[in-house]
């Protein structure tokens, strides 16, 4: 087998290439979302048509055509909010193009309710989706910013309980949503609720939470089923920028951080 093989089939392969790079920006584009199972229907699906093709199954491969050309519409018209804002996803330029003003209006606002000792949870999404929690709360979907924020948990608002929901398109999702509380046996009996769903959101997702104590006013921020308490809020944003990178230079970087950041809270307690 030769060169002049392969390149009698550039074509074909070349094709094969396009048609699954395509298909894997549509999933991640989708990851996270109701859309997403749906997607992969329409994959298997497809898969089954061409197989049937090729073994000239005549008549289910046509029922099959038919079923596949409703879903296609189907799920255009039933997920046009998710495929709106992945299109969107596209069309910004830069890794960090809208987060960096996202993240600084998160300490922005996480600062003021500090000062406010009023108490907030808000949890960005990263990779894994929040959906499940996004459905418990109260879908808002507007811009990020610091007044909306402050807003929300001011104690005579209706939203001011449970977790802010930020989602990977920088968009605020929803608000008062139900988190799960930390399950570690480790865990100080004094750590409040909030802590306690921080937490437990982080051990089960890749999001990172800022918590504000309704109590002291400290601000503390969990990643990766750990906590870093009582932040300077000096550095609020600049510890969200750095634990809020690529999953590649993360996984690097982030047990760094947040060992430098633990030991000099101790050294400065001890």
């Amino acid at each position: 087998m030769n060169m002049s093989y392969f390149l009698g089939y550039w074509e074909i392969i070349l094709e094969i290439s396009i048609l699954w790079a395509v298909y894997y920006m549509v999933y991640l584009l989708l990851k996270g979302t109701a859309a997403e199972q749906v997607l992969k229907g329409i994959i298997i699906v497809s898969a089954i048509v061409m197989l049937t093709r090729g073994m000239n199954l005549v008549i289910i491969n046509w029922l099959l055509t038919r079923l596949l050309a409703i879903s296609v519409l189907a799920f255009l018209i039933i997920f046009q909010p998710e495929i709106r804002r992945g299109l969107a996803r596209i069309g910004r330029f830069g890794i960090f193009s809208g987060e960096k003003e996202t993240l600084s209006e998160i300490a922005k606002a996480s600062v003021i309710l500090s000062k406010k000792k009023v108490g907030a949870l808000i949890a960005i999404e990263r990779e894994i989706g929040l959906r499940r929690y996004v459905e418990s709360g109260v879908s808002m979907d507007s811009r990020v910013t610091s007044e909306i924020l402050n807003t929300v948990f001011a104690s005579n608002t209706p939203l001011h309980d449970g977790g802010v929901i930020v989602s990977s398109e920088q968009r605020l999702e929803a608000a008062a949503c139900l988190f799960p509380l930390t399950q570690n046996p480790n865990v100080p009996k004094t750590m409040g609720t909030r802590h306690r769903a921080a937490m437990g959101l982080s051990e089960e997702t890749d999001a990172v939470i800022v918590v504000v104590s309704e109590e002291t006013g400290a601000i503390s921020i969990a990643v990766g089923g750990k906590m870093v308490e009582d932040l300077d809020p000096k550095v609020v944003g600049k510890f969200l920028e750095k634990v809020y990178m690529p999953k590649t230079t993360r996984k690097r970087s982030l047990p760094v951080v947040l060992k430098r950041l633990i030991a000099s809270r101790r050294a400065a307690q001890g």
